[in-house]
């Protein structure tokens, strides 16, 4: 388990991380959230004793990450898919790692075949492109067959097929009772693997919370109707005190109305109902309001929670201050 205990991190006056404190659960996929400089990569660099917090502190199954022996066989981590000494050949490079951690050679071919990389298993990794080295980087995090996986970013540079079997591969190790802690800035692909979120902005908590609660509690929920007979219908919602909005195509949405409600009552008063359907903002509509104050690079002077014109939802024009980083998993900082 990885548990956090009122983290801080200061770069002299900025403060990237302020007493952040957190659990990570077992047996689901937990999704790491928050803007561009959040304290998100910070976090997990400090998860992995990379960076050294100014207070507070860390610990995987109770201890920090330098207290334990052969780190590989507890926590697996991806942070930067080009943490790899270009000289080396993918098989090389997983050797080295097994053998820092006294891992079996064997173990070398197994997750070279798991994440489909036995064909160019003795390239040298400077030819590799993104997804490549995104597969390769995953099968540094599996080497030690760990109890604790932690992804940054981890579908960069993959193509469909690659989405889909990280997806799977996450989801199946969080099957398997373990830890896997992944951060990610595409909120579809969130929405379609974390079971559950931690939210941070400006290096605080925000949220820790399942998905679905999370999306219920920072989204407003509607019912969707559309009929030939829209004076009927909303004179009949009028009458039970409900308020109905135009929506797309002709419809109507009734917010915060109760679907099986509305249903009685176009049915009681005979009104025909084309469509009668339950309307959840997506996870990236939650999120969006969620960190709406907490967005650290706004674009043309857009106020929190605004979007400015020309720009996207979740869009910033820079990223986030550059991090230096590691060859791998089992690689710390000297200091």
């Amino acid at each position: 388990m990885i548990e956090l205990h009122e983290l801080t991190k200061r770069y002299g006056d900025t403060v990237a991380v302020d007493r952040l404190s957190f659990q990570v659960p077992q047996g689901v996929v937990t999704g790491f959230l928050g803007p561009n400089g959040a304290g998100k990569s910070t976090t997990m660099r400090m998860i992995l004793d990379l960076d050294r917090p100014t207070s507070g502190q860390v610990t995987i199954d109770g201890r920090r990450y330098g207290q334990l022996s052969e780190p590989l066989k507890y926590i697996g981590a991806l942070l930067e898919a080009k943490a790899v000494h270009p000289g080396r050949t993918a098989y090389d490079h997983l050797l080295w790692l097994a053998q820092s951690n006294r891992i079996p050679t064997s173990r070398v071919a197994e997750v070279l075949d798991l994440v489909g990389l036995t064909a160019v298993a003795k390239r040298r990794s400077r030819g590799f492109s993104l997804g490549m080295g995104q597969r390769l980087g995953i099968a540094s995090a599996l080497l030690g067959d760990p109890e604790i996986v932690m992804f940054d970013e981890p579908v960069n540079g993959l193509d469909p097929e690659g989405i889909l079997w990280i997806r799977n591969l996450m989801k199946g190790l969080a099957a398997e009772g373990r830890t896997v802690f992944v951060s990610s800035h595409l909120m579809s692909e969130m929405a379609l693997t974390a079971d559950h979120l931690v939210v941070i902005g400006r290096g605080r908590l925000l949220a820790n919370l399942s998905m679905a609660e999370f999306i219920k509690q920072n989204s407003r929920s509607a019912v969707r109707v559309r009929t030939p007979h829209v004076e009927q219908l909303l004179a009949v919602l009028h009458g039970a005190g409900l308020n109905a909005v135009p929506g797309p195509a002709g419809s109507y949405e009734v917010e915060d109305g109760d679907l099986t409600h509305i249903g009685e009552l176009a049915a009681s008063h005979g009104v025909t109902l084309h469509e009668l359907s339950p309307q959840q903002a997506s996870l990236e509509e939650a999120f969006m309001q969620m960190t709406a104050d907490s967005v650290q690079y706004q674009a043309g002077g857009a106020a929190p929670g605004r979007t400015a014109p020309g720009q996207a939802h979740g869009q910033t024009p820079g990223p986030a201050p550059a991090q230096p980083a590691a060859w791998g998993a089992g690689w710390k900082e000297k200091s």
